[in-house]
């Protein structure tokens, strides 16, 4: 049975035929799930409406071609929408600018990977039947929920975490702290926590030196205040993002690379303006 997928996130989407008359199947192209920190959900980074608008019209057209026979179905071929630029992207970093372009060339498609005979699902042998199909754990393979609810994720020991409640009363003591908020700068721009310092998680491993200097200044600016005797428990660290999901695995990463003070402010952004501040802004 042919596959018509498409995808769309921000203002990016993609489409293509997976098993259609000798082509591959999805697991040709992905034998192994991608991990969670590389997927993206549209309820967390978001998509312009008429982008999935656009890519499910064109998938209903790669269904009425498969089921009339006609025309060059998406098999062997992935299409990729740029809608920012209203261009379809191409792997040679050519493009296609109008939509008579777009119709009469197939420049604008990339070419992908074809059926592997050794797949796990379609190939030669493959011994993956309806049965085992219908009795598959999807969630456990891919780790990743098949519910549209938010994700919330439960990564840290309870001592590697903090409410959201809690870190108010701990800046409301003049406790010394950097938070470090692991959104995307977008996001970061629309609404964020005072004095927070906004490393996304994606560039996280480059930038540990910025976190190691923010702490050193307020360590610093403590020692200042206190007429030299310093912070006796040391400058916190903690982490947040929108949902408490990206921080979590920041602080994982953080532990890892020897910051092992810091924790993550459980339920991120959201869960401060449902339990500290009504009035911030949510998105």
């Amino acid at each position: 049975m042919p596959l018509v997928s498409g995808a769309a996130l921000g203002l990016e989407g993609q489409l293509t035929v997976y098993n259609y008359k000798g082509g591959p199947c999805y697991r040709c192209l992905f034998p192994t799930p991608p991990p969670t920190t590389a997927c993206q959900r549209c309820s967390d980074s978001g998509v312009l409406g008429v982008v999935p608008g656009i890519i499910g019209c064109l998938q209903a057209l790669e269904a009425i071609k498969m089921a009339s026979a006609v025309g060059e179905p998406l098999s062997g071929r992935m299409l990729l929408l740029d809608a920012l630029s209203a261009r379809i992207r191409i792997w040679a970093s050519a493009c296609i600018s109008n939509v008579q372009d777009f119709l009469n060339s197939h420049s604008g498609f990339v070419k992908i990977r074809g059926r592997v005979s050794q797949c796990e699902v379609c190939g030669d042998n493959a011994t993956f039947s309806q049965q085992k199909f219908r009795d598959f754990d999807y969630e456990k393979f891919t780790q990743s929920p098949l519910s549209t609810s938010p994700l919330k994720l439960k990564l840290l020991p309870g001592d590697s975490r903090i409410s959201s409640k809690e870190y108010k009363e701990r800046v409301a003591n003049g406790e010394a702290h950097v938070v470090v908020d692991v959104r995307p700068s977008h996001h970061f721009n629309i609404v964020s926590l005072p004095k927070s310092l906004n490393i996304p998680l994606s560039s996280l491993e480059a930038r540990l030196s910025e976190i190691s200097s923010a702490l050193k200044e307020e360590e610093e600016e403590e020692e200042g205040q206190n007429g030299g005797s310093g912070n006796q428990s040391g400058t916190s660290l903690y982490v947040v993002c929108r949902r408490g999901n990206d921080s979590q695995r920041a602080v994982q990463y953080l532990h890892k690379m020897g910051f092992t003070s810091a924790k993550d402010i459980i339920g991120g952004l959201e869960s401060w303006a449902r339990d500290v501040d009504p009035s911030f802004p949510t998105y």
